[in-house]
């Protein structure tokens, strides 16, 4: 038999007590507690933006997976078909009958619709390039349910009109008539097949959750949450239940066989949206957000490295409107309302007074390292600041006046200016040499307050506040030459939220309203992550998106000197047990 040693290459270490820095992974034996340990990273469930559909819309039908949807159908009775391949929708050739309230089945080149508003029966198959009208349902209805695949469909539920149990079995040429709910409804969540599904929610809102095996149907055990219109995917064993009206809601349920258990929340809450996926790679899309209709898509994953704020030591002077460069146990905090000059060393724990700024402002971008950064801008004012690790020298001045900018760069030798105001935000774009500022290609978003991070070659914008004073989620990445939009923020705001990363692994953390939103890109997409402990707005940041800083800034009319250090991933110690 192979030993430990041989598999892995190391040997069992012996240590008394938990093991300081051990790998994910790592096996040691705990002498203290006689038994044996391995720690693994943490990890939580998240929805991370994805591309919006072309057609804003709420009660739509869906079939496909996170990476492979297909989306039809909707509010107002529309034909409009859209293909999601992971990252856009693309739209292809409409339904025959435009409705909405339908259901639907199959996969993104093989999927089923049926039902729907107007009250109809109708049913069409979509081969991967076009609708063909196939055999009706036998009860006309809509806001139904529906499982399985297009040769091998449920269709339950729904209003035909008044609620209905009427549960129908789909064998790719014909609907037969099964055995009912056992509680008539609509507005309705299905998964699963035609042969072993699950019916959970509907209307009056209800909690209730059936299991299907494929004669009949047994109640189970209740949402955790009362809710209509909401959407789902998965099996009859390992379901996703999300959004829905109560009147608006982001919460998610996952099913295990036996029973809901909470889940992160979508970004957005909304009702009438669609769903597609499994349990544990989910795509939600579409709905009615409060006063309109939204194009909005979500991708819901498990396995998302789970991360935490815990708290540090406070600046000595408590500021906001300040800026950052540096890292997490190396840090510094520069300039800040009421214009000071006030200079802050961290060495990850403590804040220390260093000299001053030539000339106090607030407003600022900053960009560096503790012993090598640079401050511009601010107090709508183009003043160039360098710090050398102990002094601040004026440099060569910024080509345009402005402040609430934000800014990028490794060190005092090469940084990136962007964004700001006067008036109400711009897209200017500068870079720095060492010596001179030069005007570059422009934020393809004009903005101001707005978060960013990275190099002088990799830059990444984020959020901020477009004219006229609305907050945006819009996200931007700088190749060296130009911009180029991405993904959005989950949660739109601006305040001056603070950010720390380079431009494929970044984390965006709080703004306006006194948000403790914390956001992980990963060069695609940006995922929840555990909140700030206090939610504030014009704070500043350091650091990488694994071990970053935040420090100061408002909570009106709260001025705040704390500061905050985000790790990521958490580690969990795991003890082996024997019987």
């Amino acid at each position: 038999m192979s030993t430990y040693k041989e598999i892995q290459g190391t040997a069992v270490q012996n240590n008394a007590g938990n093991l300081e820095g051990a790998a994910e992974g790592q096996l040691w034996y705990d002498s203290t507690n006689t038994n044996f340990k391995y720690s693994y990273g943490a990890t939580t469930s998240a929805w991370s933006t994805g591309g919006n559909l072309n057609t804003a819309r709420h009660f739509l039908g869906a079939a496909g997976t996170q990476t492979a949807a297909l989306a039809f159908g909707g509010t107002t009775e529309i034909a409009v078909t859209e293909s999601y391949d992971g990252t856009s929708w693309t739209e292809v050739n409409d339904l025959n009958t435009a409705r909405d309230r339908l259901a639907g089945a199959g996969t993104q080149t093989a999927a089923l619709a049926f039902g729907g508003n107007p009250t109809t029966g109708a049913t069409e198959s979509w081969n991967g390039t076009s609708w063909t009208e196939v055999n009706d349902l036998n009860t006309a209805r809509y806001v139904l349910a529906g499982a399985g695949t297009n040769t091998a469909a449920l269709a339950f539920g729904g209003f035909a009109p008044g609620p209905t149990g009427a549960t129908e079995s789909w064998n790719g040429t014909s609907w037969t008539e099964v055995n009912d709910l056992n509680t008539a409804r609509y507005s309705l969540a299905g998964a699963g097949t035609n042969t072993a599904a699950l019916a959970f929610g509907g209307t009056p809102s209800v909690a209730i959750t059936e299991s299907w095996n494929g004669t009949n149907w047994t109640e189970v055990a209740d949402l955790g949450t009362a809710r209509y219109n909401l959407a789902g995917a998965g099996t009859n064993t390992a379901a996703l239940a999300f959004g829905g009206a109560n009147p608006y809601l982001a919460a998610t349920e996952s099913w295990n066989g036996t029973s809901w258990s909470n889940q992160t929340n979508l970004n957005t809450a909304r009702y009438g949206l669609a769903g597609a996926g499994t349990q544990t790679a989910a795509l939600g899309f579409g709905g009615y957000v409060p006063g309109s209709v939204s194009a909005a898509t979500e991708e819901f994953n498990t396995g998302v490295a789970a991360g935490a704020w815990s708290t540090g030591g406070d600046l000595g002077t408590a500021r906001y409107n300040l800026a950052g460069a540096g890292t997490q146990t190396a840090g510094l905090a520069f300039g800040g309302v009421p214009s000071l000059a006030l200079t802050e060393s961290y060495n990850g724990t403590s804040w220390t007074e260093v000299n001053d700024m030539t000339t106090g402002r607030n407003s600022l971008a900053g960009a560096g390292t503790q012993t090598s950064a640079l401050g511009f801008g601010g107090g709508a004012g183009v003043l160039t600041e360098l710090w050398n690790g102990t002094n601040w020298a004026e440099v060569n001045d910024l080509n345009t006046a402005r402040d609430f900018l934000a800014g990028a760069g490794a060190d005092n030798t090469a940084a990136l200016a962007f964004g700001g105001s006067p008036p109400a935000g711009v897209a200017l774009t500068e870079l720095w040499n060492g010596t001179n500022w030069a005007e570059v290609n422009d934020l393809n978003s004009a903005r101001r307050e707005l978060g960013g991070v990275g190099t002088q070659t990799a830059a990444l914008a984020f959020g901020g506040e477009v004219p006229p004073f609305t907050p945006t989620g819009a996200t931007e990445t700088w190749n060296g030459t130009s911009w180029t939009e991405v993904n959005d923020l989950n949660t739109a705001r601006d305040a001056v939220l603070a950010g720390a990363g380079t431009n494929t692994a970044a984390l965006a953390f709080g703004g306006d309203p006194s948000s403790a939103a914390t956001e992980l890109w990963n060069g695609t997409n940006w995922s929840s992550q555990n909140n700030l402990n206090t939610g504030r707005e014009r704070l500043a940041g350091a650091g990488i998106n694994t071990a970053a800083l935040a420090f100061g800034g408002i909570a009106p009319p709260v001025t705040l000197a704390a500061t905050e250090e985000f790790t990521d991933p958490g580690t969990i110690i795991e003890t082996i047990t024997t019987s």
